[in-house]
């Protein structure tokens, strides 16, 4: 990889991030990208998550706040592209490469030969930034301002006060997008959820060190069907998810699966033949997989053959459940929690390898 603090002429540039919101750190690199390269291709990152208080702007409202940062006559220079989420960043790794390609030529064969990435070493979330050694790297020092996520819980606790207080760290295009955004009706439910997880994150301030949850949850597949539930409470009240929740005392994590499917969906089926029919266990352990804090799930895929689907009752936390199509479940992907659209990924093979 050849690294470069000065930018050097190039057929395009790459700027990688989630952007929520677009503030002036991120317009810092924008610029080196706009003076290293005649076009800049943008990969925004988390592009299919549902709207949640760590994802409250879809990929098409961050594009438009990044577009709207800089000149006019500049915007033509830009493309975005969007990006979902993947357990494997190898995976992860190409679908970036295989997107900026589709971008550069048009679907042809290899991209141009000179790539500059653009990009800040902030922590060990930026080491992907090591990923692409054809593209120059263009590293850049960092601008002064406050995290993403402080800047989210900032307006979602005080819109107004947090419009003046943070000014100084947005373009004026975000400003005014976050200003008439912050008036639309899905941001009170927003910053209700918003405020929900700040008091359950300071329910565990007191603990000696930082609270690590652990969690089961259950893919259930049944003839080309899979069972999901609709959250019936916040975080994530109205999305769908496969069933589960928190390991006990004293379960083991299996027994925990078998149980939360009972008090989720009632299952018309004996823990006995759900035994038999488990297939595979495996942890999920993204650091940043759940709002709640860190959490740790054991993902556990039953398999229930070619039997007749068993009947189903919600309850508990569950408002909903039902077997869905699996043909169905990628069109629903920005309407799940968390990250169960990947963990139906992992084990029903929904996208591309």
């Amino acid at each position: 990889m050849t690294a470069s603090n000065s930018p050097a002429p190039h057929d395009f540039a790459v700027l990688i991030g989630r952007f929520q919101p677009f503030h002036n750190g991120h317009l810092s690199l924008l610029r080196l990208a706009l003076d290293a390269a005649p076009h800049v291709v943008v990969v925004i990152g988390s592009a299919f998550q549902a709207l949640s208080p760590k994802h409250p702007f879809s990929w098409q409202e961050r594009a438009e706040m990044i577009r709207h940062a800089v000149p006019e006559e500049e915007r033509a220079r830009l493309r975005f592209v969007p990006v979902r989420d993947y357990f494997d960043e190898t995976r992860w790794v190409n679908a970036v490469r295989r997107e900026v390609a589709q971008v550069l030529t048009g679907g042809g064969a290899g991209p141009p030969p000179s790539i500059a990435l653009v990009g800040h070493f902030r922590d060990a979330t930026r080491e992907y930034l090591r990923a692409f050694p054809d593209w120059t790297l263009l590293a850049a020092d960092g601008v002064p301002v406050r995290r993403a996520s402080a800047m989210r819980d900032a307006l979602f606790a005080a819109p107004d006060a947090a419009l003046t207080s943070l000014a100084g760290e947005w373009p004026a295009g975000t400003i005014d997008f976050l200003r008439a955004w912050s008036t639309q009706p899905h941001f009170q439910a927003l910053a209700q959820e918003a405020e929900l997880l700040r008091q359950y994150e300071a329910s565990w301030a007191a603990a000696p060190y930082p609270p690590v949850l652990v969690t089961v949850d259950c893919v259930v597949k049944c003839q080309d069907q899979v069972l999901l539930i609709e959250r019936g409470q916040a975080p994530g009240k109205g999305l769908f998810a496969v069933p589960g929740g928190f390991l006990e005392q004293r379960e083991t994590t299996l027994q925990a699966a078998l149980r939360e499917l009972e008090e989720e969906t009632h299952l018309a089926l004996s823990p006995d033949v759900l035994r038999a029919c488990l297939k595979a266990a495996d942890v999920f352990d993204q650091p940043d997989r759940s709002a709640r804090g860190r959490t740790i799930t054991h993902g556990h895929f039953f398999d229930l053959g070619e039997r007749q689907l068993p009947a189903l009752r919600a309850d508990d936390d569950a408002a909903a459940a039902e077997w869905t199509a699996i043909s169905d479940l990628c069109a629903r992907e920005d309407r799940f929690l968390d990250d169960h659209f990947q963990m139906l990924d992992h084990y029903l093979g929904l996208l591309q390898r």
